[in-house]
């Protein structure tokens, strides 16, 4: 099976923000302004982590395990307290919430890609490819 790089990249950063932007969206439905910081962050990292555990399985297949793990994992846990610290301290609306996170997940999947790229061994600077002549 032959893959359009380009697509699979656009298929990446959307699944990274979306993602983000449900566990955005759940979070921000659960954690009220009163909320205590700790146990909002504690919460949150809850609702990511099972947020993250989803997409995986539903994107997995398209993205590949380890972009859809290292990423999702990352959006899910850290994006999940994150999200819950800023909305127990503040009244955020929901286009504050949802558009932190899209921004976030694209970011998370930016740097998942350079990190699998060095592990690799690929130079960025000379616009090389790992296993690619």
């Amino acid at each position: 099976m032959i893959r359009d790089d380009r697509a699979f990249a656009v298929m990446e950063y959307a699944g990274g923000a979306i993602t983000a932007a449900a566990t955005a969206a759940a979070i921000h439905a659960v954690i009220d302004p009163h909320w205590d910081m700790v146990l909002a962050m504690v919460v949150g990292t809850a609702i990511g982590a099972a947020i993250h555990i989803l997409a995986a399985v539903a994107l997995g297949p398209f993205v590949g395990m380890f972009p859809a793990m290292a990423s999702g994992s990352l959006i899910g846990m850290y994006g999940g307290m994150l999200f819950a610290m800023r909305d127990s301290m503040q009244d955020a609306s929901w286009f504050q919430s949802l558009g932190v996170a899209v921004v976030f997940g694209v970011c998370v999947v930016a740097v998942v890609q350079l990190y699998d790229r060095a592990l690799r061994g690929t130079s960025i600077v000379e616009g090389g490819s790992a296993g690619r002549p």
